[in-house]
């Protein structure tokens, strides 16, 4: 197939290396290594720990193989809804309990293995532990020999139970100190601050919850992700791509620079008269050198009293070089009116309110619009 020459302007296409190329999303060379080393670690310390504390039965395995595939996950994907510590161990222990129930009752073995690994899949999605490497528990209490079916339903738990909740713990520990947490927990949807039953702001536009999961049974495929961090995955993409169309200009573009702000070690009654006297709603709050540690408003001074160092709130941040779209985030999460524009040391160079940015977008629509 004829392959048209690159234009004038265009970015230069590189081959990448076929090697080494991540499959999943969001994956990068960093994160293979750091998923190499924890399963390196975690498989030699559960085979280590479990066989000293079970003895080296020559019959029965101190590891078994589904233990290595629960690594892969634990690892290499510990966002998964898969990899979770319930559904490594609850899928193991549940599964492997399937297949002994299986192969106790049914003597085909192409019959058993069969019903192991599908009643398997059915046993962990009635229990919410969904695991891949269940369903190989489930075919290793069948095909274990005559061992695995002398230990009976004890095998479910020494080693296979037990195999897991070492390894589960291990990966607590190791993730502790790489880039990622775990248990992954989903971030919670923007919520209404106001006590009002309206959507958050950043929800009342764009795609909703519902859209998300319309969308998903629309293209009916089961994806490996939770519908909350796709939510949070198609909202971040939303804000990189206000990024791309309108980072031409900066926070120091549109921020106010003569900003009133109010020292820490002064009377909560003088921050509230400056926010009265100035018609402002919010004050940074600065200490004895003049940088910034914290913001006040009406919020923190109407309920309580004594100095301003004891009722300020944690500010938003931003720097001069920022885009000035970035705030968008900060300035809908219905509690923060104004971000504080600092330099590297935290001394305020200005200070951008919701009324600010919004101005400086309905002039980039209208010149949009003339040009259109």
């Amino acid at each position: 197939m004829f392959t048209p020459p690159p234009l004038p302007g265009d970015p230069p296409t590189r081959k990448p290396f076929r090697f080494f190329v991540p499959i999943l999303a969001g994956a990068t060379l960093r994160d293979r290594a750091i998923a190499c080393v924890g399963a390196f670690i975690g498989i030699c310390l559960t085979g280590f720990i479990c066989s000293s504390a079970l003895g080296r039965d020559p019959f029965l395995p101190f590891i078994v193989a589904p233990i290595g595939a629960s690594a892969v996950l634990l690892f290499a994907v510990p966002a998964s809804p898969l990899a979770q510590p319930w559904s490594i161990i609850g899928g193991n222990t549940v599964s492997a309990l399937v297949g002994i129930t299986v192969v106790h009752f049914v003597d085909d073995p192409m019959l058993a293995i069969g019903l192991s690994v599908a009643l398997a899949i059915a046993a962990m999605s009635l229990t919410r532990c969904l695991h891949p490497p269940g369903g190989a528990a489930a075919l290793t209490a069948v095909i274990g020999g005559p061992t695995v079916l002398a230990a009976g339903y004890a095998f479910a738990f020494v080693p296979i139970a037990v195999n897991s909740v070492v390894l589960v713990l291990l990966g607590l520990f190791f993730h502790r100190f790489s880039s990622h947490s775990y248990p992954h927990v989903p971030k919670a949807a923007p919520v209404n601050t106001h006590g009002t039953s309206d959507l958050p702001p950043a929800a009342r536009v764009g795609f909703r919850a519902e859209d998300i999961q319309g969308a998903l049974a629309d293209l009916g495929e089961t994806f490996d992700i939770d519908p909350q961090d796709l939510d949070r995955l198609l909202r971040r993409i939303e804000l990189r791509s206000l990024l791309r169309e309108h980072d031409d200009f900066s926070c120091a573009d549109i921020m106010s620079r003569d900003v009133i702000s109010v020292s820490q070690m002064a009377d909560a009654e003088v921050a509230l008269a400056l926010l009265l006297d100035h018609g402002v709603r919010t004050l940074p709050v600065t200490d004895e050198s003049g940088r910034l540690v914290g913001i006040v408003g009406l919020r923190e001074l109407t309920r309580r009293s004594g100095l301003v160092g004891d009722v300020m709130a944690e500010a938003a941040i931003s720097t001069p070089r920022s885009p000035a779209i970035e705030l968008i985030g900060p300035l809908t999460d219905g509690m923060t009116h104004s971000v504080v524009i600092v330099d590297d040391d935290r001394w305020i160079r200005g200070l951008v309110t919701q009324t600010d940015l919004l101005s400086a977008m309905s002039r980039v629509l209208a010149r949009r619009l003339e040009g259109a």
